[in-house]
């Protein structure tokens, strides 16, 4: 053997000699002396019925170990007090233990610990350095129970029966105070009656867990509000919620808890109960940063939960019940952190029952499902609570609503959204409109598109009531198609379009204060509008309704067998127009009366031209027919014997682009075409046209009339006039009237025959003779075959009063200067001085009968004083 070699393998030897006689050394030292060592020069007393270490591996086993603070008042390092049956670690690192004062370990076995830990202060207020934690990279505790406590000896964590393996378990303080309480890669725990307290609040309780094939199972998991509420709001005034959670059954596995990160999978959560105390106190808006936090949760089941939130005062403010959650590929991360929504998913699933919220508004539902694509909702109501008061409110309800969504995500904060259909079935009730206020500029900034390609209502009845007005749908059915929102560009509001819709209604009722409208079908789409059975009825008789209003105003009764439109309309969009190729309205029977009881209104009328300019959005309608129609007014005044009545009955009429002179392109000149039978006696026609576009106000209005009796305008005249005519026939009536805003001028035409009248007293029953006798003295009772026009001038419109009162004026101009001559002023005042001499010499008469009366009188008292004055002379 060569001389080296042996000196080498002597070498070894000597080492290896020295390394046991070392490690021999060390145990004896270990045995004898560390227990004094440790409590010298640590913070800890040790002692322990056997121990062997292994220098060179840096292995130790120790049984029947007993560890307690030398001072426990020491916050500044880790206390310990407690027994551990079995201690076995693996690569100790002694250097670091004795001289950095650290505890590192490969691996740590720790057989029926029984140990009490008190945490150490997390920062070192005076440097300001964080405390050295223990540094294992696997644990293995069997049959343990730990406790641990805060540095303030506040119970932080315990838990019994612990059987524990962890891969690169740390825990210290800082964790629990920045991130996480503690951090691993994989782990296998078993235990019973886990308690965590990570603030003053709230208390974690579980009554065990176990852990089978990576499989967890946690039983009677518990969050527990340390206060009551009423404790809660006192001590923390500026916190908005408390919560309490109770969860009998949860399932996971492949749990992971990083720095930053929790992952799990196949999460089943049984029949938790989770309810939320709000206190009333608005969160204050704080600027959202992105979060390195992370949660990757893979398949989340939350199977028949109940859910409660509460008011301020008690009362419930939402509840639900078998609520079942299916989420899979949940994510929040620093990129969802961001959005609007801030978790991502890949697919969900959700269903409950018995929802209710109970606000100003109270809303329950008998079931909902949901899922990324589709939804469905059934037996949904809507009641309005006793703090609803001025506030919009719903009493409704409705058994089905289902939707499907071709797409729904976030970009960049704006929601995208793209709903193929929505269903709503058998809706029923009614909505309070609440009090008008000014309207908010639209927040459109989370909306960059929705569309709702398709809106179905069948089988409702549904009222909309606002301010006592009612407008109520029977047996409603609606489509709407293509609905399109998005922000308008360079605004905050939103635009909102309507490709098409569909609609139909039956018994159709609209109530105001002073009548009750009602179809009895409607028909509506984008071209087409049918209606059945319109009227218009008061609900006030007129005497009431002469006493309701203020001043002057129209009661109208109005019916109408069939109203039919065709053409293209738009009145949903930005761009509202309408544009009518042809409006019939058939069999309309309208009753118009007016009192002159009320004071007049002192509100300036437009002319027609300028109410149809006044119409803010395009409108033309190329046709409109009136056919078959009657029409009746009705007035009366203070004087009047109940009211006079023009009656025009057959009535139809005929309208050419009729406008708003708005629409580009499009003829502004209106012509009106009426032919009637006026009285029920004679024909009647009438040409009347204007120019909206006019700012003159122009018209034109022209008509002519044949065959009247003169007896038939006996109705109208005979109540308030006092006058009616006893014979004699208008054979023709023409006039030709042009106008404007001031007044009218034109040519009038009237050939008649016979014509006498008879002057009544205020009863309308007796004829006063005379003043008959002095009216048709005056009276041109025959025209002639070919009588001259004559010329109607300088009538002055009144402009409070309507178009109708103006072309009275020249009419009635025409008259007089026809019957009684066109010297009209001298001959009525001829008439009035007539009918002053006659009641001058009545008065005359009557002077002298009183005179006679009065002297009568005299002589018999001059006769009975002079018999009375000779029975006192006799006697006295």
């Amino acid at each position: 053997m060569n001389k080296w070699v042996k000196r080498l393998l002597i070498s070894f030897g000597i080492l290896a000699g020295l390394l046991l006689a070392a490690n021999f050394g060390l145990n004896f030292w270990l045995k004898t002396q560390l227990p004094e060592y440790i409590k010298k020069n640590t913070n800890y007393k040790v002692s322990y019925k056997s121990l062997d270490v292994d220098l060179s591996t840096g292995n130790i086993l120790a049984t029947g170990i007993s560890v307690n603070s030398k001072n426990p008042q020491n916050i500044n390092v880790i206390g310990l007090q407690g027994t551990i049956d079995t201690l076995k670690i693996s690569r100790f690192g002694i250097y670091d233990a004795v001289f950095n004062k650290t505890i590192s370990s490969s691996d740590l076995l720790l057989a029926k610990p029984n140990l009490n830990v008190i945490l150490a202060k997390p920062i070192d207020q005076k440097t300001g350095k964080k405390r050295n934690p223990f540094l294992f990279e696997n644990i293995r505790i069997n049959e343990g129970k730990v406790a641990v406590f805060k540095h303030t000896k506040q119970k932080f964590l315990s838990v019994e029966q612990l059987d524990l393996f962890v891969e690169n378990l740390q825990m210290t303080e800082e964790s629990v105070e920045d991130k996480l309480p503690v951090t691993l890669d994989r782990y296998n725990i078993k235990g019973q009656n886990f308690f965590f307290r990570p603030d003053n609040v709230y208390a974690i309780t579980i009554r065990s867990i176990t852990t089978i094939d990576g499989q967890m199972a946690v039983e009677n998991f518990k969050l527990i509000p340390l206060l009551s509420f009423i404790q809660f709001k006192k001590f923390y005034p500026q916190k908005a919620q408390l919560f309490e959670f109770a969860i009998p059954k949860m399932e996971f596995k492949d749990v992971v808890l990083q720095k930053n990160k929790v992952s799990l999978a196949d999460a089943v959560f049984q029949n938790p109960v989770f309810t939320v105390y709000n206190t009333g106190v608005k969160k204050a808006k704080k600027e959202k940063k992105a979060s390195d936090f992370e949660v990757n949760l893979e398949n989340i089941k939350l199977k028949n939960a109940v859910a409660q939130i509460n008011k301020p005062d008690g009362n419930k403010l939402l509840s639900a019940g078998n609520l079942n959650l299916n989420i899979n590929q949940l994510v929040f991360n620093k990129e969802t952190s961001e959005q609007l929504v801030p978790v991502g998913y890949k697919d969900f699933t959700f269903s409950g029952k018995d929802i209710v919220y109970a606000d100003h508004q109270n809303i329950a539902i008998g079931s909902i499902a949901l899922k990324p694509t589709n939804g469905e909702i059934r037996d949904l109501s809507f009641t309005p609570s006793h703090q609803s008061s001025g506030k919009t409110t719903m009493d409704l309800n409705t058994s089905h609503i289902a939707f499907n969504i071709n797409k729904l995500e976030f970009i960049n904060k704006k929601l995208n959204l793209d709903v193929k259909d929505v269903l709503v079935e058998n809706a029923n009730g009614v909505i309070n409109a609440g009090e008008n206020k000014p309207k908010k500029n639209t927040n459109s900034g989370v909306i960059e598109s929705v569309i709702v390609r398709k809106v179905s209502l069948k089988n409702s009845n549904l009222t909309y009531d606002k301010g006592k007005e009612p407008l109520s749908f029977h047996d409603l059915n609606a489509t709407v198609n293509g609905i399109e929102i998005s922000p308008k560009l360079n605004s905050e509001e939103l635009s909102f379009k309507i490709k098409d819709y569909f609609l139909t209604t039956r018994n159709f009722a609209y109530k105001t204060q002073f009548y009750n409208l009602s179809l009895g079908l409607l028909k509506l789409n984008k071209n087409k509008v049918q209606i059945n059975n319109f009227a218009m009825k008061p609900l006030v008789s007129r005497s009431q309704f002469i006493k309701m209003i203020p001043v002057e105003r129209d009661l109208y009764d109005l019916k109408a067998g069939q109203i039919t439109a065709e053409g293209d309309w738009d009145l949903f969009s930005e761009y509202k127009s309408i544009n009518a190729s042809h409006v019939v309205i058939q069999s309309a029977d309208a009753n118009i009366f007016r009192s002159k009881i009320p004071k007049d209104d002192p509100k300036i009328k437009a002319l027609y031209s300028k109410m149809l300019r006044s119409i803010k959005i395009p409108m033309n309608i190329n046709t409109l027919d009136l056919k078959n129609s009657v029409l009746v007014y009705e007035e009366d005044t203070p004087e009047s014997m109940g009211p006079g009545k023009l009656t025009f009955s057959n009535f139809n009429m005929n309208v050419k682009n009729l406008n708003s002179a708005k629409a580009k392109g499009k003829p502004t000149k209106v012509d009106i075409n009426i032919h009637c039978s006026f009285m029920n006696l004679s024909p009647l026609s009438v040409n009347w046209s204007f120019d909206v576009a006019d700012q003159r106000d122009t018209f034109t209005i022209a008509g002519k009339t044949t065959n009247l009796p003169a007896s038939g305008i006996n109705p109208f005249i005979r109540p308030y006039l006092h006058v009616t005519a006893t014979a004699g026939t208008i054979q023709e009536m023409q006039f030709n009237f042009k106008g404007n805003p001031a007044g009218l001028h034109g040519a009038f035409n009237l050939k008649h025959k016979d014509l006498k009248i008879a002057v009544l007293n205020k009863n309308n029953h007796e004829k006063k003779g005379f003043l008959t006798a002095v009216a048709n003295v005056f009276l041109k009772s025959d025209s002639g075959s070919y009588p001259e026009s004559v010329t109607v001038e300088n009538v002055e419109r009144d402009p409070t009063k309507s178009f109708f009162n103006l072309f009275w004026k020249g009419i009635e101009q025409g008259l007089k200067k026809t019957l009684i001559g066109k010297n009209v002023e001298k001959t009525e005042q001829k008439v009035k001085n007539a009918v002053s001499s006659v009641k001058e010499m009545k008065k005359s008469v009557k002077d002298i009968k009183e005179e006679i009366k009065q002297k009568k009188k005299y002589n018999s008292i001059s006769g009975r004083e002079k018999r009375e004055e000779k029975f006192f002379k006799r006697y006295f």
